[in-house]
């Protein structure tokens, strides 16, 4: 059996139904949750540190958490990057319409005018 084209991933199509103001609660709050929890395991493996634990244990423990806080500080930037594009998308139809108001009011002059 041919499998024709590259296969997506499951959840592709769900992702790409979502709006773009659940995006950026999903993320932002996935991603304030990943910086907390990072930070909580930084502070254990600082711990283990400073408690003459076996290196191994607090260096990977480290390296753990420092991989949540990097991930959760991208996830933030997508979130951020999602919140720039509702907030722009809603000037740009304020400004639309507030543009297509006074051609309206324009022509209605111009028609009263004559």
């Amino acid at each position: 059996m041919a499998i024709s084209g590259p296969v997506k991933p499951p959840g592709k199509r769900v992702i790409k139904r979502m709006s773009t103001r659940t995006k950026w609660l999903l993320l932002s709050v996935a991603s304030l949750l990943a910086i907390g929890a990072g930070l909580c395991i930084f502070s254990e493996a600082a711990n283990l540190k400073h408690t003459n634990r076996p290196v191994g244990q607090w260096v990977l423990m480290g390296t753990y958490s420092l991989i949540l806080i990097n991930g959760g500080l991208c996830l933030l930037g997508q979130a951020i990057r999602f919140r720039v594009m509702l907030d722009t998308r809603r000037i740009v139809r304020r400004e639309i319409k507030k543009k297509v108001e006074e051609l309206q009011s324009k022509r209605k002059r111009a028609v009263g005018a004559k």
